[in-house]
């Protein structure tokens, strides 16, 4: 028996025995979280240099679910409550959170396909069904990516699983297609050279993989062609920026032309010639 003194407003409030179970309970409840500040901060030293981004954030919040837990339960015994009633009540609430929650069911199972899978990692760039952002979070019910334009975006798993991923960040280099129409009456052969000539003073186009002439049809108002550079992977918009200016200020330069759609009207040789009529207004 701990003796006490406490003021006789606690004293009619509280036994000394009560206080100090509220005090231990306290107690464990700080040391619990000190612990997991401790823990939180060794595992991301310690797993930073071993673990992807992804799996080292999976492993911390686990870490920190367990000791928040067993801090808990501690502190919870400590006032008295029974602690395999407090685990057979969890259960029960368990197994009815997930007959009630089936699609966080889902996405968690998907979570954990998605880190064995690995289609992308924290700080990738990808796109999912029209959505382009960098990858923030790999957590077990949802991906979170922010937008170009900074905005938050959180895409459940299991929408990740059925959906078609595109990692705009998995490989060093990217290929820019550029789609170009020419008038028939331009030379191939000439449009082709000044495109590879284009190609070859760009700083940020790589001399391998060569770059890539397609003809690609007879249009309805163009030759349409398709030239394709490479550059690495972070100068990919300033690429595409600055050939599309080049190529049209090169073209400019040789007098190439690039046509808008034009509508030819041809009566035929046995049929007579439309009529056309003039009007013009009387300004007088």
């Amino acid at each position: 028996m701990v003796d006490l003194h406490l003021p006789p407003f606690l004293a009619s409030l509280v036994t000394p025995d009560q206080l100090l179970m509220y005090f231990k309970a306290t107690v464990i409840l700080l040391g619990g979280l000190l612990l997991l500040i401790l823990v939180r901060l060794s595992l991301k030293k310690l797993l930073s240099k071993k673990l992807e981004a992804q799996h080292a954030l999976v492993i911390r919040r686990i870490a920190s679910y367990i000791i928040l837990g067993i801090s808990i339960a501690w502190a919870l015994g400590e006032l008295g409550f029974s602690i395999t009633v407090l685990l057979g009540a969890a259960g029960v609430f368990t197994v009815a959170i997930g007959f009630a929650a089936q699609t966080s069911a889902s996405n968690l199972i998907s979570g954990f396909f998605l880190m064995g899978e690995k289609p992308f990692v924290i700080g990738d760039m990808i796109e999912v069904d029209g959505v382009t952002g960098e990858v923030l979070s790999v957590d077990l019910l949802s991906v979170k990516l922010r937008t170009f334009d900074n905005l938050f975006v959180r895409i459940p798993n299991e929408s990740i699983i059925k959906s078609k991923v595109t990692t705009l960040t998995r490989f060093p280099i990217r290929r820019l297609d550029m789609s170009i129409g020419v008038a028939y009456k331009e030379a191939l052969e000439r449009v082709r050279d000044i495109l590879f000539e284009v190609a070859r003073k760009n700083p940020l186009c790589l001399e391998n993989p060569k770059p890539l002439f397609i003809f690609q049809a007879y249009g309805a108002s163009s030759l349409d062609l398709q030239f394709s550079v490479w550059s690495q992977r972070e100068k990919y918009l300033e690429l595409k920026n600055t050939m599309f200016m080049e190529v049209k200020s090169a073209f400019d330069k040789e007098g190439i032309e690039i046509p808008f759609p034009h509508l030819s009207i041809y009566a035929g040789s046995t049929t007579e010639a439309i009529p056309v009529t003039i009007l013009q207004k009387d300004l007088s």
